[in-house]
């Protein structure tokens, strides 16, 4: 493992036509702190504390193309009214020193009448019990509109002054959804051969490198290794559905996997408090909060954590693959960190060691190889960040039950 003086972690990063100031992003976790479908005060303030911290760059998550993508009254939907909003926040995180970037996608099957103002679309008709709601298949002219939709993303993006756009590719959201052959059961030319599968994803990805050429847009796109079940994908043909991006000459590929409706814990690992969930969801979710509580347990598959949980399948990717490529999976220490960039990957994503603490990157460039967050994987964070907005329980000051402090291990 490299020594602190030979490191590549401090040393800037060209990602298209922006350069960061270290190999760090922060990832696109979702932070559940808009209003409306609009950017918010606490929005802008965490992300500023995160570019005050030392990231090389900032990613605002789960940004909707369209009104028919959202899944929460807390997610944004970009659009031009939120403009000058964004601008706000964009200009207040390069006064910082860090790069700007926001994730763009839709929800898909995800999504609920409430949010999306129209009944869930995905590739196919079907019922998703995580939401839970019925959802229809799309038809082939919202398909092309929608694609249009990541394109007019990026211009929007532009004007509210981000460096760079994520399209979210992952995780069981639209286009994975297309992806995968547990969601689409088409039979047209969107489905049944990978071939197929793969087309929706072009034609977004075909508009937003439009749009990127035309602003001087930077692209990642976040891509699953796997799904995380039998029926999903898996490694071999997401190897060959990473290519296909890389051909579109994006400026990195961020690797994860797991499927939201279907195998969540896949994505971020550990145990998830069911209880907690619950307590925090509203009484507007009733049915889900009982449920939840009395059988979360045996419904949502746990998925052991281990730092750098990903890296084993990562490699198998930068075998595979010639581009830059982003490591995201559970990373809390410096000794994560140097591991994934000597095995060959371009930067590195974090999320939860930045909830916990903000000014985690300084903590690393003034520490030593033992330097590590204070997050504990107690998914407290996860837990409640559907109903309100992503926070790190050794950061919470409200008063918690008992059964939840139990829970997370806070008596």
């Amino acid at each position: 493992m490299s020594e602190l003086k030979d490191s590549l972690l401090f040393t800037p990063y060209k990602v298209g036509n922006v350069t960061l100031r270290n190999r760090t992003i922060r990832s696109a976790a979702f932070e559940s702190m808009g209003k409306d479908f609009n950017p918010t005060q606490k929005l802008k303030d965490y992300h500023v504390s995160v570019a005050r911290g030392g990231i090389g760059m900032t990613t605002l998550a789960y940004a909707s193309i369209n009104r028919s993508g959202i899944s929460f009254n807390s997610q944004l939907w970009l659009r031009d009214e939120i403009v000058p909003g964004l601008k706000d926040i964009t200009d207040a995180i390069h006064a910082e020193g860090a790069a700007a970037s926001i994730q763009i996608g839709h929800c898909g099957n995800m999504t609920h009448w409430s949010t999306a103002g129209s009944f869930p679309v995905s590739a196919s008709n079907g019922f998703n019990l995580y939401s839970p709601t019925f959802h229809r298949r799309m038809s082939k002219a919202e398909i092309a509109e929608t694609a249009k939709d990541f394109g007019r993303a990026v211009h929007t993006a532009h004007e509210a002054g981000f460096d760079c756009v994520e399209v979210h590719a992952g995780h069981g959201y639209l286009i994975s959804q297309f992806l995968s052959p547990w969601t689409n059961h088409r039979r047209d030319e969107f489905g049944g051969s990978l071939e197929n599968r793969m087309r929706f994803m072009k034609m977004c990805l075909t508009e937003v490198m439009e749009a990127a050429a035309k602003t001087g847009t930077s692209v990642l796109v976040k891509h699953n290794m796997e799904d995380g079940f039998k029926a999903g994908t898996h490694i071999p043909e997401n190897i060959e559905i990473a290519k296909e991006i890389e051909k579109f000459g994006v400026n990195g590929i961020v690797l994860s996997s797991g499927f939201v409706s279907r195998a969540p814990m896949a994505v971020m690992r550990g145990r998830i408090p069911t209880k907690t969930m619950s307590y925090f969801m509203g009484w507007n979710e009733w049915l889900q909060k009982i449920v939840i509580d009395l059988f979360g347990q045996w419904l949502i598959t746990q998925y052991d954590y281990e730092e750098c949980y990903f890296l084993e399948n990562a490699k198998k990717f930068r075998e595979a693959l010639k581009g830059p490529l982003v490591y995201v999976g559970g990373i809390v220490s410096r000794e994560g960190i140097e591991k994934v960039l000597d095995s060959g990957f371009e930067m590195v994503q974090i999320a939860r060691a930045l909830v916990n603490n903000p000014n985690f990157v300084n903590e690393l460039k003034a520490g030593d190889m033992s330097t590590r967050s204070g997050c504990d994987h107690r998914n407290f964070c996860i837990a409640r960040m559907y109903s309100k907005d992503m926070m790190c329980c050794h950061n919470c000051t409200e008063e918690l039950p008992k059964r939840v402090r139990k829970e997370i291990g806070m008596l």
